[in-house]
């Protein structure tokens, strides 16, 4: 089992960056798959990326490809989602999740752990 806190969220003009954490309690930490996920308000919970438990493979949804970045260090059981160029629809609450099936994980329904989300809101 593994328990998870996110971190770094607020608020950020148009054009700026964040950087959310994911602070990962539990010993297997780093056998888990971690996705990112956010949701406006109104909106369903949409993907944002995943990382592969190792960090070698990452993939990104393409409303935020090459703008966001995920990197873990398995060391300190910490996740991290950088955030640039933020524009005013990345508004959200931002939940990091984890998986120890490397599949579908772009479906939330793939994930067993969820933290309980860090909102972030880009002001135009």
């Amino acid at each position: 089992q593994v328990q998870l806190v996110e971190s770094g969220g607020g608020l950020v003009q148009a054009g700026g960056s964040l950087r959310l954490s994911c602070a990962a309690s539990g010993r297997t930490f780093s056998s888990y798959h971690i996705g990112w996920f956010r949701q406006a308000p109104g909106k369903e919970r949409e993907f944002v990326g995943y990382i592969s438990s190792s960090g070698g493979s990452t993939y990104y949804a393409d409303s935020v490809k090459g703008r966001f970045t995920i990197s873990r260090d398995n060391a300190k059981n910490t996740l991290y989602l950088q955030m640039n160029s933020l524009k005013p629809e990345d508004t959200a609450v931002y939940y990091c999740a984890a998986s120890n099936r490397f599949i579908l994980l772009t479906m939330a329904s793939k994930y067993d752990y969820w933290g309980q989300g860090t909102q972030v809101t880009v002001s135009s």
